[in-house]
């Protein structure tokens, strides 16, 4: 499954790592399907798949696909959260069950555990790592009783809602009061998280395979504090700021928990630290190949995607050789003796009021 129907030059990363995914299945010798809305991408060219559908990705126009190709595998690790939520959906229709369908690499069972706060916040509690503290709220007078609980101060979000509409970092009572008051005129839930303002943003992409090798292909750090979208951050490979006992405290954390969760192929873990102690939260774990995976590929000289696809068939990270180097195995840990920044292209029309100087 592809990233859906995007604009031009929206979502290269998926097209990037879709199109290798692809290069890595036909090598291997199976037929590729593709599904993919978007005509604007490199893996839609002719001969990189050998079919293709041009339409949405959605559980009614896959299902449909699935039966009329007699579909023995899907693959939902490369089209972002688009592709791995009509996976999750057509797992939970029963489509998969029905028409004795395979994902390849982490188990959709696992996925959807790793997409849910609460179950991801239990599973990490099992084996003694914290996420960050958070709870739900209905009404004013049970927010000040988990914003007291919790510490101030906390981040106030509206439940359910997109581009952060209704949220703001509340210091007292009085803040707090006025935050889930305009909340709760958006959504019927409000959100208190604890405010990690200030924290660092640090981001490692793991590999493993089924036979349980582990390793950390690259981690990044993001140059603004945490608060800050990844996908406006400027982040640099690799982190800055960490000491050894801080970046191998991280990997290992990484380690424990792709294990406990039996991925196979490519992920990545997020975490906050705070800049004042080895104290640390983990934010999210994307049991998929994200935007940041592109640039770790890019930074590392390591093509997570084409690994990923050929661990998710069952082959071992000891087997397969590093396509871009040629030399190395892909259980090689790339260590970088330089550094990759990525700038991202600000959306200037998000500061109408704002003066811009070029």
């Amino acid at each position: 499954l592809g990233s859906g129907g995007l604009s031009i030059d929206q979502a290269r990363e998926f097209d990037s790592s879709g199109s290798q995914a692809l290069k890595a299945f036909k090598e291997s010798g199976l037929e590729t399907i593709l599904v993919n809305p978007n005509i604007a991408t490199i893996q839609t060219s002719k001969g990189l798949a050998d079919k293709i559908y041009y339409n949405p990705i959605t559980v009614d126009f896959v299902s449909q696909i699935i039966k009329e190709e007699k579909i023995n595998y899907l693959s939902v690790s490369f089209g972002g959260q688009t592709a791995l939520n009509c996976g999750m959906q057509l797992f939970h229709a029963g489509v998969l069950e029905e028409n004795n369908v395979t994902v390849l690499g982490t188990h959709l069972e696992n996925v959807i555990i790793s997409e849910d706060r609460e179950k991801f916040k239990n599973v990490l509690a099992n084996i003694n790592i914290e996420t960050p503290p958070s709870s739900c709220a209905t009404n004013i007078n049970d927010s000040i009783k988990i914003a007291n609980e919790i510490g101030y101060p906390v981040l106030v979000r509206a439940g359910f809602c997109l581009g952060g509409q209704g949220s703001g970092f509340a210091n007292n009572d009085d803040d707090l009061k006025k935050l889930v008051e305009s909340a709760l005129q958006i959504s019927e839930t409000v959100i208190i998280d604890k405010s990690l303002k200030g924290w660092k943003e640090l981001e490692y992409e793991i590999v493993r395979d089924r036979y349980d090798n582990c390793i950390s292909v690259c981690n990044m750090e993001n140059l603004d504090p945490l608060g800050v979208h990844t996908g406006e951050s400027i982040v640099v490979a690799p982190s800055q700021t960490l000491n050894n006992e801080e970046y191998q405290m991280l990997r290992t954390t990484c380690f424990r928990i792709v294990r406990m969760l039996n991925i196979v192929g490519e992920c990545n873990v997020q975490f906050a630290l705070d800049p004042n102690s080895n104290k640390f939260y983990v934010i999210e774990m994307n049991a998929r190949l994200s935007r940041s995976s592109a640039l770790a590929s890019k930074a590392t000289g390591y093509p997570l995607a084409f690994v990923g696809a050929k661990l998710a068939l069952g082959y071992s990270l000891y087997e397969l050789k590093n396509k871009i180097t040629m030399n190395t195995s892909a259980c090689f840990e790339p260590s970088l003796d330089y550094l990759v920044v990525k700038v991202p292209r600000w959306d200037l029309d998000k500061f109408p009021n704002t003066p811009i100087y070029i």
